[in-house]
């Protein structure tokens, strides 16, 4: 009896033992994460996704402290700490709480800043580091402080992919030593105070209102250029339109006057062939004869005024017949 009994023990012994092996001795590591072993408190292994046997009570996992911070419905953000026995080898978000710095014009500003790191050696990081999200957390605080501290209010806003990358490489070379690696930094909000704010908006209304009043001027001062142009241009024309019309007119003119005078000449021409006398006392007599017809034309002459040449027009009207005289004669 206290043979069977024993027996049973035994066996019951076997089965606990198999039993905890079973759920000590087991690990089965995911892909993208690792186990760091310790044996009897010393570092011993490093185990790769996939199965893996150790010794329950002898081996143990290491455990670390992550950090992660939660978004509520409200906005809010709460921030809780985990022990884990795992290490992901992804990469990694984290996202800081909000926190304030000084600006070098003394300017207290809000910003939030999310980092993208990736674990490269993980047992740095079981080993070399307490805590590495608060480490990193804090050596980000004091570097921003610094960055910020050398730059103005105006800057931060245009400078952020400087202040981006200067603080990478700042994180990047301090935590190579805890086996992060930081791939990306980045300035997710930059909120000043509601002061600074509306001070800010009132200068950017300003800056808009004077660039407009700029544009608006110029415009006018192009408008006024062109339509002096156009004047200028019109007047050009014009005036060339018009020497060019006196030009032709004097050139008709002047062939006019060729023509009229070649038309007299051969109308003298034949009066001096057919009259056979001088052709000058014939042409005083026909211009005396012409103005004495414009002196009477008018209907509201009542006395006629003859010049003290008059006797030539007679004497011309005398010369005239007696031409005609000859001619009758011949």
């Amino acid at each position: 009896m206290f043979e069977s009994m024993g027996l049973w023990i035994l066996v019951i012994a076997v089965l606990t033992f198999a039993g905890i092996f079973l759920v000590k001795g087991v690990i089965v590591v995911h892909q993208a994460e690792t186990v760091i072993i310790e044996r009897l408190g010393k570092y011993h292994s490093t185990l790769a996704s996939g199965l893996h046997l150790i010794i329950p009570i002898v081996d143990q996992p290491r455990s670390t402290i992550w950090k992660f911070i939660a978004t509520d419905i409200a906005g809010r953000q709460t921030i809780t700490r985990r022990t884990a026995d795992r290490i992901d080898l992804r990469e990694t978000v984290y996202d800081f709480p909000r926190q304030n710095v000084i600006t070098s014009d003394n300017v207290i500003i809000e910003i939030n800043v999310v980092i993208y790191y990736q674990v490269i050696e993980p047992t740095k990081v079981v080993y070399e580091i307490a805590n590495m999200p608060d480490a990193i957390e804090k050596l980000s605080q004091t570097t921003l402080r610094n960055i910020f501290g050398d730059i103005s209010l105006d800057q931060t806003f245009v400078s952020r992919d400087t202040i981006n990358n200067k603080l990478r490489v700042i994180l990047d070379e301090a935590t190579e030593k805890w086996g992060i690696k930081i791939n990306r930094v980045e300035l997710q909000d930059i909120i000043p105070p509601a002061d600074i704010k509306q001070a800010m908006e009132k200068q950017m209304r300003a800056e808009r209102d004077r660039r407009a009043a700029i544009l608006e001027a110029e415009g006018r001062k192009q408008s006024a250029i062109l339509t002096s142009e156009g004047v200028k241009t019109a007047a050009i024309n014009r005036a060339e339109g018009d020497r060019q019309a006196m030009i032709l007119m004097a050139e008709g003119q002047a062939q006019a006057r060729v023509v009229v005078a070649g038309a007299e000449a051969a109308a003298i021409a034949q009066v001096q062939e057919a009259l056979h006398c001088d052709p000058s006392q014939y042409l005083i007599a026909v211009r005396y004869l012409e103005s004495l017809q414009k002196m009477v034309e008018g209907r509201d002459n009542k006395v006629i005024y003859m010049p003290y040449e008059a006797t030539g027009v007679l004497s011309s009207l005398g010369g005239i017949k007696e031409m005609l005289s000859n001619k009758a004669v011949v």
